[in-house]
């Protein structure tokens, strides 16, 4: 099981990108949170307000699901991280699998 944490400029692109996510049935969940984000931008630091999506798939998908935010997104320079998760119970992950078919 993976999670991909992905930054967006706004709500509405955070549940764009989940709805097409569920849509292909790519991940079995979305989680969406508002933050305050601080970055190097143009060789500036910028102080922004963003929605972080956390999406939790498994391993395989990672490719397609790239593919998937780099078209949608509206960044030129998305934020798209894979993080391995090790230890998951089981019934959730049986749940996950049977919700990615």
């Amino acid at each position: 099981m993976i999670f991909v944490y992905i930054t967006n400029p706004n709500r509405k692109t955070a549940l764009r990108i989940s709805q097409e996510l569920l849509r292909l049935r790519l991940i079995g969940c979305a989680n969406i949170f508002p933050i305050e984000s601080l970055y190097w931008w143009q060789r500036k630091i910028v102080k922004d307000k963003e929605y972080i999506l956390i999406v939790k798939t498994l391993e395989k998908n990672y490719k397609k699901i790239k593919k998937v935010v780099e078209k949608i997104h509206p960044y030129s320079v998305p934020c798209i991280l894979k993080i391995k998760i090790d230890k998951v119970n089981e019934k959730y992950l049986k749940w996950l699998k049977e919700a990615i078919k």
